[in-house]
């Protein structure tokens, strides 16, 4: 991949990473943040620049570690400094900390101040150092105005806020080409609900994109719906509705127990795969050879069960692709292989979560603005097409587009 890839505004992120400093990548939905990050990574394995997820389900499909099991935060049981004392007791830790050079730490929108005060605080002290994180660069990566942390108290514990954000020291690279989409009218509402900000003229658009009842009944594309019981039972109910023999593709599952529960807890992958010729799936991996991403959309043309193939008709480009099993693989804190999974990399696609749409590009979606409590919530739903034309609503209300005072005044500060 040569630098001619990026745009101007990763260039510049380049060049702030390549001086080993620390760095907040942060940008719209869709700027390419993580095609920025897989660019710099490039020239380092696992061990010398880790790639620390906020969730086990992230890490899985980054092929990462989770920032908790790295730092060995555990579940902060006992408050920070009981956290801060059994890390820093842990052998294994403090030596993983005294090696590492530089981490990246993906979404750490989601993760919470208290956990990254932890996390420096430990890395200072295993490290023997009072530099900013003991002296690692830290890159960090996400989009605060997307989904928050998640928190039990009702309170947003934003890591921006948190001392150990200033104390970090991070320099801003700031991501502002969208490269999902070119549909500049539509590039320019998703700005609007990114603020939060609801005009006579974002009200029009959204207006016009309410879909008629017979149109979301022959809708074909993905539902996002913000609760993940609703999604298994539509998506069991619209593949009952196909008319062709079901296959059952068992998942195969591979290491010690405990960490094969983790992963089934935490991976992409159903430990039943059900799936029928004319199926909608989404593909749940980036392709080597760039024909699809994670939550490109297709249509199973065939399946054959004896040689474990399927050919799907991808939705956007049109392409017929041959799909086979592939692994999926949960990484201990030190980068080990710990459990895998094997099986055809892909899911039912008539509907997903929002929270699990993040960071998926889709073809189509048909998702319902009404009644959303997380602040990002329906920006995440309405970034993840390409063009307005991939957007249908079943409806709308001005209170689901918020962003968090927060999050408005951090970004305000940043530009």
């Amino acid at each position: 991949m040569e630098k001619s890839a990026l745009n101007s505004c990763q260039l510049a992120a380049l060049e702030l990473l390549s001086r080993n400093d620390n760095v907040f990548v942060t940008g719209i939905a869709g700027s390419g943040k993580s095609f920025l990050i897989r660019h710099f990574l490039r020239n380092f394995d696992q061990d010398d620049c880790p790639v620390l997820a906020s969730t086990g389900a992230a890490a899985v499909l980054v092929g990462g570690r989770t920032f908790h099991s790295f730092f060995g935060l555990g579940i902060m049981q006992g408050g920070l400094e009981a956290t801060i004392e059994r890390a820093t007791s842990n052998k294994r830790v403090v030596r993983r900390l005294e090696k590492t050079k530089k981490i990246v730490i993906d979404e750490v929108s989601m993760l919470s101040g208290l956990t990254l005060r932890a996390a420096e605080e430990i890395a200072r002290e295993a490290r023997g150092s009072d530099l900013p994180w003991g002296g690692m660069q830290v890159i960090a990566v996400g989009d605060f105005a997307q989904l928050p942390p998640v928190s039990q108290s009702g309170i947003r514990d934003w890591a921006f806020l948190d001392p150990a954000w200033e104390r970090s020291h991070l320099s801003y690279a700031m991501l502002k080409t969208s490269m999902r989409t070119q549909d500049e009218e539509f590039l320019s509402i998703l700005n609007s609900v990114r603020r939060g900000h609801v005009d006579e003229k974002v009200k029009a658009y959204l207006d016009a994109r309410v879909a008629s009842e017979a149109t979301q009944n022959e809708f074909e594309g993905t539902r996002l719906f913000p609760h993940r019981e609703t999604v298994e039972r539509f998506n069991l109910s619209r593949l009952e509705a196909v008319q062709s023999p079901l296959h059952e593709f068992v998942t195969e599952y591979f290491g010690e127990p405990k960490f094969v529960e983790d992963l089934k807890k935490s991976g992409p992958l159903p430990e039943v795969l059900r799936l029928k010729k004319g199926a909608w799936v989404m593909l749940r991996q980036n392709d080597p050879m760039q024909r699809w991403v994670n939550g490109t959309l297709g249509r199973i043309e065939s399946i054959d069960a004896d040689r474990k193939k399927l050919r799907v008709s991808l939705m956007e480009s049109g392409y017929t692709v041959e799909i086979e099993r592939c692994t999926f693989n949960l990484l201990d804190a030190e980068g080990k292989e710990v459990a895998s999974s094997f099986n055809f990399p892909v899911n039912l696609a008539y509907a997903t979560t929002i929270h699990k749409s993040q960071g998926m590009t889709l073809d189509r979606v048909l998702v319902d603005l009404r009644n959303l409590w997380e602040p990002g919530q329906a920006y995440v739903a309405m970034s993840r097409v390409k063009t307005g034309a991939g957007l249908s609503l079943t409806g709308w209300t001005r209170s689901s587009i918020k962003m968090d005072a927060a999050v408005a005044n951090f970004y305000q500060r940043l530009n």
